[in-house]
């Protein structure tokens, strides 16, 4: 497909006013921009101009009618003609190759502050057309082009940073097609409601333990466990099962067989022993090593001013920790 001519270079009074009007028309544009999971692009949402492609074109089309006039040359004339056909078919080609798409967020998955954020969209059309170079793109995001002939719906992965922790809503998403012959643009903006969850960045530091972490959970005395610790001495209403019965018989005295489970150590992270830290630093410590204990067996939690997370190991258990992080305290914006 034709691309743009990239005039603004070569002319910088076309490209500051081309600036210009594109500030005003978004600065009209965006309070009327509402955001939804799914956009069906009517004729009301699609904008339609020349591409700088197009002006060019234009401009030949009328050097050529000018031409011909000033020195009656049918033949010129003629293909002015030509030319100008082309160019008002080629409005309704690029516009009904718009119109109908169905432009859904699906999944979106997480991402740290400052790295991109992956949204999957679906583009389907109607089963009786077909689409052709449908451009989508984020604001200041790079661009991806699908085609739908043979399918009549595709998935697209777009990327965009995380600006924040917590829910992120990504920005604007831009939909357009220079097809067929790249003088006509058509597009549109669309406000996707899929926000991201945006991690805290990772920092390393010294793994913030909690102060009790260390005297916890050695040996565990429990009625059922099968594991045998030693002798005590009797007391009243222990079952005869657990009596030393041979210890008696021999005349020793009379104790109680004791038994005891035993429990590995768990680690406790502690938001209190990052005492002197801001709130993003204390959190971006408290994430990395939570990526790191994640990478081994040892079961480790969370203690949070108000929330606490019991130790555990798995997948599951560090997401669970990742989020609890990322909304802690988090700016308010968009939810899930």
């Amino acid at each position: 497909m034709p691309q743009p001519i990239d005039s603004a270079s070569k002319f910088p009074v076309f490209g500051a006013l081309r600036e210009s009007l594109d500030r005003r028309f978004k600065a009209w544009m965006l309070p009327r921009l509402k955001p939804a999971r799914a956009h069906r692009l009517t004729n009301k949402r699609l904008f339609i101009v020349p591409s700088r492609a197009g002006l060019g074109f234009l401009a030949v089309v009328v050097l050529l009618w000018l031409t011909g006039t000033n020195y009656e040359n049918n033949v010129i004339l003629g293909l002015a003609f030509f030319l100008t056909a082309l160019f008002v078919v080629s409005i309704h080609h690029t516009f009904f190759n718009m119109s109908g798409l169905l432009v859904e967020g699906t999944r979106t998955d997480p991402c740290f502050v400052g790295e991109d954020g992956e949204i999957e969209i679906r583009v389907s059309c109607r089963k009786s057309t077909d689409k052709e170079s449908i451009t989508l793109k984020f604001d200041g995001g790079r661009a991806t082009t699908v085609d739908l002939l043979n399918q009549h719906s595709v998935m697209v992965k777009l990327f965009t940073p995380g600006e924040h922790r917590g829910w992120y809503q990504p920005p604007r998403l831009m939909v357009e097609s220079f097809y067929p012959l790249g003088i006509i643009r058509c597009w549109s903006w669309l406000v996707l409601d899929v926000p991201i969850l945006v991690y805290p960045q990772p920092v390393a530091g010294d793994i913030p333990l909690s102060q009790s972490a260390s005297h916890e959970g050695e040996r565990l005395e429990e009625a059922g466990a099968e594991d045998f610790y030693g002798f005590k001495p009797y007391q009243t209403g222990v079952s005869p099962k657990h009596i030393a019965w041979k210890h008696y018989a021999r005349g020793q005295g009379l104790y109680s067989k004791e038994y005891a489970s035993y429990r590995e150590k768990s680690l406790w992270l502690d938001w209190e022993a990052l005492e002197g830290l801001s709130t993003e630093a204390r959190l971006s410590r408290l994430c990395y090593w939570v990526i790191k204990l994640s990478a081994t067996q040892q079961p480790y939690g969370l203690r949070l001013p108000g929330q606490t997370i019991s130790p555990s190991v798995g997948v599951e258990h560090k997401h669970q920790m990742l989020k609890t992080l990322a909304l802690f305290r988090a700016p308010s914006g968009a939810a899930p």
